[in-house]
């Protein structure tokens, strides 16, 4: 038995899905499927009054251990919805990668290269105190190069575990998802383009897209996340915390300007 979330490669069976609420109960037998083969492997439960959990097959599935690597298949998840506003998901995933970094900075200012990285997290890093002595964020991971101070690295999401990375002072994990998109992703060009741009240059027109609104973590999950660390016993990071749960991000455009 396992949670939901930590099934991969499943598909529901829609004529098993019966329940007595808003979700599914098991009552018509095995309700999941191998999204390849189409082999019954278990069945979820979600119904309400009960227990979100899947029942695994014996005979259907087996037990292997993951090598730590990230998996290829990992998509990056752009950080703007096809609303045009910011991802939830970016939200939620910044959000504890956030509350990680805030425990392992020491209450010390942290500084950021320009990019998408600098956009998502300088307006949060602005509670920390300004000015020297100054601690480092680097992406870090597979196919990037190592950093000695703190390294932002994928979180994998099959075991959970962060990327090893033993050259680093302190890691902090982020969802495979978002760091594939901070790593490698780019915003597609939509104007049409004049004669060839050379290999592995980029073009700068038009500009990204981004909302025009501050990019601002998830408050309840930043919370959830840093009440759970044992450095918020820290008083600076404590504060930090009774600021955030009494206004969430309040007044944080003056602070990250």
């Amino acid at each position: 038995m396992v949670a939901p979330g930590d099934t991969r490669g499943t598909v529901l069976i829609p004529e098993r899905c019966d329940g007595d609420c808003y979700g599914v109960d098991g009552r018509d037998g095995s309700n999941l499927a191998c999204a390849r083969c189409g082999l019954e492997v278990g069945t979820r439960i979600d119904d309400c009054s009960l227990w979100q959990a899947v029942r695994l097959l014996p005979d259907a599935v087996r037990r292997e251990e993951t090598s730590g690597t990230l998996d290829e298949t990992v998509e990056g998840v752009p950080p703007v919805g096809p609303e045009g506003a910011w991802s939830l998901y970016w939200e939620a995933a910044i959000a504890e990668a956030l509350a990680h970094l805030l425990a392992v900075s020491g209450g010390r200012a942290i500084a950021l290269e320009d990019g998408l990285v600098a956009e998502v997290f300088r307006p949060a890093l602005a509670l920390l105190p300004h000015g020297p002595p100054r601690r480092n964020l680097a992406l870090a991971g597979p196919g990037l190069p190592e950093t000695d101070d703190i390294a932002l690295v994928p979180r994998d999401p099959v075991t959970g575990r962060s990327w090893p990375h033993p050259g680093a002072a302190d890691v902090v994990p982020v969802a495979a998802e978002v760091w594939t998109w901070l790593a490698f992703g780019h915003d597609p060009v939509t104007a049409p383009v004049s004669g060839a741009m050379p290999t592995g240059v980029l073009r700068d027109d038009p500009l990204p897209k981004r909302p025009r609104d501050l990019f601002r973590p998830a408050p309840d999950v930043f919370l959830h996340t840093l009440a759970r660390l044992p450095a918020v016993r820290q008083p600076w990071l404590r504060a930090i915390y009774d600021r955030v749960s009494a206004a969430p991000w309040d007044g944080l455009a003056e602070l990250a300007v």
